[in-house]
């Protein structure tokens, strides 16, 4: 049976974590060419403050110069991610699943929707009612509402030979003053959220870890333990 694996990274640079991700993919892509099985992990981690962009992201989604960004220690890293640019910062949560989705049986499209459906469970037993918004990958509040629709998780993603990389980021404790730095995933009508905003108080993250990887593991079963 293949089972899926998890990984804390704790808190690491960016570019560190990129690097590391790098690295298992390569080895799956390889273990894929070789007809051999893929060890499916997701990973845990947080980064200092950082800004990313995607391949396919608008520099102009950078409200500020590269100088503010040193004078406030932020790095700025163009990735080869799927979306736009985000703010990775201590306090939230990002996960980088390393999956065969052939394994699962699913395409990009699936795999997208599923760990929004993880991060939208982990929510609710929180008591917090995550959606999805038409049009927009991640997962939201208010989403039905324009005046007060807000993002609580980012998704960014790149996959090759149906194997991924990247992920999601789901703000649990973060210090929201730094999306001010960028129009978060291109948006520039719609604001940011956080767990502890919505709830009023701070957030264990290694409960929010737990309850996101035992959804993960209900969503993501592997065919050969069907």
């Amino acid at each position: 049976m293949v089972k899926m694996e998890r990984k804390d990274w704790g808190v690491i640079p960016y570019a560190q974590a990129y690097e590391q991700q790098k690295v298992l993919f390569d080895a799956a892509i390889q273990q894929k060419a070789n007809k051999l099985p893929v060890q499916n992990t997701i990973i845990f981690c947080e980064h200092p403050h950082v800004i990313t962009i995607g391949k396919h992201g608008l520099l102009s989604n950078l409200l500020f110069p590269e100088k503010t960004l040193k004078e406030k220690q932020v790095e700025f890293f163009p990735t080869d991610r799927g979306g736009d640019i985000t703010y990775h910062g201590p306090g939230q949560i990002v996960g980088y699943p390393i999956l065969d989705l052939e394994d699962f049986d699913i395409g990009l499209k699936e795999y997208i929707y599923r760990l929004e459906e993880g991060i939208i469970c982990t929510l609710a037993d929180y008591g917090i009612a995550g959606v999805r918004l038409n049009g927009a990958t991640g997962v939201w509040l208010d989403a039905d509402n324009p005046k007060k629709a807000r993002k609580m998780a980012a998704i960014g993603v790149r996959s090759s030979r149906y194997v991924t990389m990247h992920g999601f980021a789901l703000n649990v404790n973060s210090d929201l003053s730094y999306f001010q730095l960028i129009n978060p995933c291109g948006f520039t009508d719609k604001c940011v959220t956080s767990m502890q905003c919505e709830l009023g108080e701070k957030i264990d993250i290694e409960k929010i870890k737990d309850s996101l990887f035992g959804h993960f593991q209900q969503l993501f079963i592997p065919l050969q333990s069907i």
